[in-house]
Formats: structure tokens, sequence, C-alpha cells
């Protein structure tokens, strides 16, 4: 029984793989033969960077076990430091790639530290608390970066909060303004760096969850007394998951903000959480597959109503409604699971170990 739980879990972690491959492969040739829209083109980095956003939620929620409102803020972290990185790194190298990597890299970085701070007091708490404190976080985070200044010349890096006081030499230049937010960011995001980002993220979730650690994480969000008293550090874990959760989101967020020439704090906001949140909660928790799939959906149904125009967003919700109510019926997951291949071999065999 435990070698074909693992056995599925596997082959689970591989059609997860496959698809997010074989997605690639149809879009490149959708691209390359000029069957997408221009519209559809602009949408796939920022999939990608929804993707990695929920499946990075996914592992808090669905994974640990704790509710958190506060995702989009270690976004923004990520997109705040790794564009500077990135923009203080240009004019040393030429390879926007380079730039972009070593951004993420970045943006990962600082986000896990602001992720790790955050999680030794947060995580303490629990249910509605953590939720509520989690999203006072992101709200400061947005608060801090809309009065933040940073700014490039010859003499490295200048900062300062509240005013423009970073005093920049000739030819210098202005990073972030403030609640002017970040300007002039070089476009270096593709879709390829998204999907290696996407499966970089996949890799270390599945790893992650499949190990001891992932064990005892598990074991914390399914009884956290009685995982505490058998030796399992409850702080330890938590904060572990709620770190690397964090890393991807900063990670995501460096990608997504090189999509764009200028973006401001106010992008990641209480409402950018909850709509990652329901990606989440649309896809199944701690199905990370289902992640990606609410993630692409979601994101591209917005723009595939829009000719609807003043009614999209209504039609948007209905829809979104009528899915959860879908995916949340027991009578209609029976159904799914009847469809599955291999689930009549899968009963038989339940049936004879059990006789």
């Amino acid at each position: 029984m435990k070698n074909r739980l693992k056995n599925k879990t596997t082959r689970n972690n591989f059609i997860t793989y496959g698809v997010v491959i074989l997605i690639y492969i149809v879009m490149q040739i959708l691209t390359a033969s000029g069957s997408i829209s221009s519209t559809m083109q602009g949408l796939l980095v920022p999939i990608c960077a929804y993707v990695v956003m929920a499946i990075s939620l996914n592992l808090t929620v669905g994974i640990l076990g704790e509710l958190s409102l506060g995702h989009a803020g270690f976004m923004s972290v990520g997109a705040f430091t790794g564009v500077t990185a990135a923009v203080a790194l240009s004019g040393r190298v030429s390879s926007g790639i380079v730039c972009l990597i070593v951004g993420m890299v970045v943006g990962a970085v600082f986000a896990a530290i602001v992720g790790f701070l955050i999680g030794i007091p947060v995580l303490r708490l629990k249910g509605d608390y953590l939720a509520i404190v989690t999203l006072a976080f992101g709200e400061i985070i947005k608060g801090i970066l809309n009065n933040l200044y940073v700014g490039i010349d010859s003499n490295g890096l200048h900062m300062s909060l509240l005013s423009d006081k970073t005093d920049l030499a000739e030819g210098g230049k202005l990073i972030i303004g403030g609640p002017m937010g970040l300007t002039s960011i070089p476009r270096y995001s593709t879709f390829t760096i998204g999907i290696i980002l996407v499966i970089i993220t996949l890799i270390v979730v599945f790893h992650l969850v499949s190990s001891r650690q992932g064990r005892a994480i598990m074991a914390v969000r399914d009884n956290r007394i009685a995982a505490e008293s058998i030796g399992v550090n409850i702080t330890k874990y938590k904060l572990m998951a709620f770190t690397v959760s964090a890393a991807l989101a900063g990670a995501s967020g460096t990608l997504f903000a090189m999509n764009y020439s200028t973006i401001v704090a106010n992008k990641f906001d209480f409402n950018t959480s909850i709509l990652i949140l329901v990606f989440v909660v649309l896809g199944g928790l701690g199905n990370m597959l289902g992640s990606i799939i609410a993630a692409a959906a979601l994101t591209i149904l917005p723009e595939a109503l829009r000719q609807f125009a003043d009614y999209r967003m209504l039609v948007y919700a209905i829809v979104l409604i009528l899915v959860m109510l879908a995916t949340n019926n027991d009578t209609f997951k029976n159904f799914l699971r009847r469809l599955k291949p291999g689930h009549k071999k899968a009963a038989d065999e339940d049936g004879k170990e059990a006789v």
C-alpha cells in the first residue's frame, strides 16, 4: 500500500511536469505560426508569475495548513529588490537574461529574509489571527515601498524614505520613485524563463513535500499536538515552509515586474493576495497541478470576457462561483474520479487487500 501511494505521488508529479512542458511546446508552436494574439502573448509571462505564486502559496495553505493573506507582499519585495539589482547590474553586464536571473535570485533572497523575520512572531498565531496579521504585514510592506526612493549613479546606490533625497550625480537614474514605483524597467522577462521558473518551483516544492522535513510539516498541519508530543519542532518547520514560500514568491515578483516598463507598489495589494488565494482554493489545497490550471484559467478568463465590456467582471464572478461549487461537490468529484483511467483497477486492488 505504501509503495503504491509513493508510486502514485511520483506519477502525479511527472504528470505535472509533463503538462507544463506540453503547454510550453504548444504555445511556442502557436506563437511561431502567428496563431496567437498579441494580447495572449502579453499574458504569458504574468501567467507564469501567477502560477509560481499559486504553487508557493499552496505550500503555506495546502501543505502547512496556515492561511496567509499577505503573499502579495513577498511578491512586491521580490519585484522591487530584484529590479533594483537587475538595473544596477545592467550597466556592467550586456546580457539581459543574466540580469534577470540575478534579479530573481536577489528578489528571492530578500523575500526569504522578510518572510523569515515576519514568520518568527506571526507563526506563533493560528487561524483567523494569523490571516489578519499576515494581511497587516502585506499592507505595511506596500506602505514602505510607496515611500521608498532608490537611485543609482557613478557612486553607487542611494536610498531615502518619505521624500527624494537621493541627490544623484549627473547621469544618475532613479529606480524606485516612491508612489511612482519602479520606472524605466528593462523588459528582460520571457516566457521561456517563466516556464523554467515554474519547473524549478515545482521541483523545490515536490522535493520538500516528499522529504523528511515535508512529512514533519504535514504532521504539524494534521495534528499539531501529536507532532509536538513526538519531538517535532513546530516553529522550525513552520518557518521553513513559510520562508521557502516567500522566496518563491519573491522570484516570481521579479519575473512579473520585468515584463512591464513601470509598476507601482499598489499593484501588489490585498486584492492580489486574495486572487492568488482563489487560485489555490479553486485548484485544490495541496494540488499543484490544480493550482497551475486555476492560475492560468483565471488570468486568461477576464481578457476572454473583455468583449462583454461592463458585464465581464459580473460574468467572471458568476463563472468563478459555479466552478467553486462544482469542484467542492462530492458527487461531481466522484464522477470525475470514476472517469480516471485505472480507477476501477485501483478499487479492485483495494477490495482484494481488504479481504
